[in-house]
């Protein structure tokens, strides 16, 4: 099975479309717990422009990690898309509770949370708190316009972009991330 979470009007074919509001396949609120799906039986999710809008609370968000886990297989991928949170789009939508960073989805991963230990890093290991194991697989950014069109007339290279994302607001639109599930072998 494979779901396309938060789907609102975006509805994909060869998915169960689920969201709060409309007319979906499956009409659910995400953050009302347990979701109504069999542990282990998917194997994609996507979440596009979703996430941000979802956990205000803290418990909630983690607990939306936790089902994440719980209702995908081993193996399973979530495709992550956000608003990047030093741009206009993220800033200007009062309906946006929480930053999402590629380092923030790392924070459950049970490999990064062991190196960061035994490195005696302060990173919190969420994998390893909560009982899951989440791996950032693929990054991709979309730059904003003006600065896409610099890159493309190579007015400024990849490093002063990258830079520039450190530095000033509205240089990435938007992140995506593909992100696997890793279940131990019973």
């Amino acid at each position: 099975m494979k779901l396309n979470l938060g789907c609102g009007n975006n509805f994909k074919e060869g998915y169960v479309n689920v969201d709060k509001y409309g007319t979906p396949d499956i009409q659910h609120d995400l953050e009302i717990f347990p979701w109504p799906w069999e542990d282990s039986s998917v194997t994609e999710i996507v979440l596009s422009h979703v996430l941000e809008h979802l956990g205000q609370n803290t418990q909630i968000y983690l607990r939306l990690i936790q089902e994440l886990y719980r209702v995908c297989e081993d193996q399973a991928l979530l495709h992550i898309t956000v608003p990047h949170p030093r741009h206009d789009n993220f800033i200007n939508d009062p309906t946006h509770v929480r930053m999402i960073t590629p380092e923030g989805i790392a924070l459950f991963s049970k490999n990064y949370n062991e190196q960061s230990v035994d490195a005696g890093h302060s990173n919190s290991p969420l994998g390893i708190y909560l009982d899951v194991d989440l791996e950032v697989t693929d990054v991709s950014m979309t730059l904003d316009p003006l600065w896409e069109k610099q890159r493309k007339e190579k007015q400024l290279s990849q490093s002063q972009i990258l830079s520039a994302s450190k530095q000033y607001n509205n240089v990435i639109t938007e992140i995506y991330m593909a992100v696997k599930i890793i279940k131990p072998s019973n």
